[in-house]
């Protein structure tokens, strides 16, 4: 985008096919017409910028503008954020952009790294829910999962979670995952829909079962100092601008999730809904457990709050 004052930098990790790449894009035009061409953005793709833990230090220094960072990465600049991730904090991606839209809920949250680290969190995208798929047979119940090696993210709430659900919590690189199942070093893993099929992981474990254990988030970091010396009105129009693109986004994750579900029935994929009251307490309590601060167990209780009141 050249048309514009000031072209903003936006790091991104994923590839331009990702669906996170063309809102991305679709952000900058929304700040370029809401600021009447003062501001726009240019989006850097495939960490172009730097890994995810190098462009966080960028964007708090000005060398970056903005960068969008998963959830447990930003745990590492601050453990506060760490409800946001845990297991069964989120009903599903609806009850998780109402909260993210909340100033409530996460207004002091997301200014909290403006301080020290001049790091403002104006919201993210959604990971979708995470699921388990396996090589052989259905899981409907944690004794279906006992000793099954299921590979995992190096996280301390994958590994609780997988052990409490009964299988083997087994850290791989993502990208080692397909080989690692197709030779039987692995019985299953867990993702969202869409990872599974871009990832043709049918192709090696054909049981895909809905447990929706966890919804994750990437949250889109800005510069303070950025945000800081823009006039107020173009401040406020790039964060009313990042609102609409991420709840646009929602229904985009929900459409491409659809196609990757009916991709996956397509090709031979035995989908397998396990009743809920048979995995949700365990997901529950696992979330819970990893929480020991006071505030954290506030804000978790305030999120799920939000999902109590809509289904009241």
């Amino acid at each position: 985008m050249t048309d514009v004052d000031r072209v903003l930098s936006i790091s991104l990790g994923q590839a331009e096919s990702h669906p996170s790449y063309g809102s991305l894009i679709s952000f900058g035009e929304r700040i370029a017409e809401a600021t009447d061409g003062r501001y726009g953005a240019r989006v850097y793709a495939n960490n172009s910028l730097g890994d995810q833990q190098e462009t966080v230090q960028l964007v708090s220094d000005g060398a970056i503008d903005m960068a969008v960072i998963s959830g447990t990465q930003i745990e590492n600049s601050s453990p506060r954020f760490l409800p946001m991730n845990v297991a069964g904090v989120f009903d599903d991606i609806d009850h998780q952009n109402r909260v993210m839209l909340d100033e409530s809920i996460v207004g002091e949250l997301f200014a909290s790294l403006e301080p020290q680290k001049r790091l403002s969190v104006l919201g993210g995208y959604t990971q979708g829910g995470r699921h388990l798929y396996t090589a052989t047979g259905p899981i409907e119940t944690p004794e279906d999962l006992a000793g099954m090696k299921i590979r995992v993210q190096e996280s301390e709430i994958f590994l609780r979670l997988i052990t409490s659900m009964g299988g083997v919590p087994t850290p791989m690189a993502y990208s080692e995952v397909y080989t690692g199942l197709q030779a039987g070093v692995l019985d299953g893993a867990e993702n969202n829909e869409i990872s599974y099929v871009t990832q043709r992981h049918y192709e090696v474990a054909k049981h895909f079962t809905m447990t929706n254990h966890l919804v994750g988030f990437d949250f889109l970091l800005a510069n303070t100092d950025l945000l800081e010396e823009m006039d107020e009105a173009d401040s406020d129009a790039v964060r009313e601008a990042w609102a609409l693109t991420q709840s646009e986004f929602v229904e985009i994750w929900k459409q491409q999730t659809a196609d990757a579900v009916q991709e996956m029935l397509d090709r031979g994929v035995v989908i397998t809904e396990p009743d809920p009251e048979v995995f949700l307490p365990i997901i529950e309590e696992t979330g819970l457990s990893i929480l020991e601060d006071p505030a954290d167990i506030a804000l978790y209780d305030a999120i799920r709050a939000v999902s109590e009141k809509e289904g009241a």
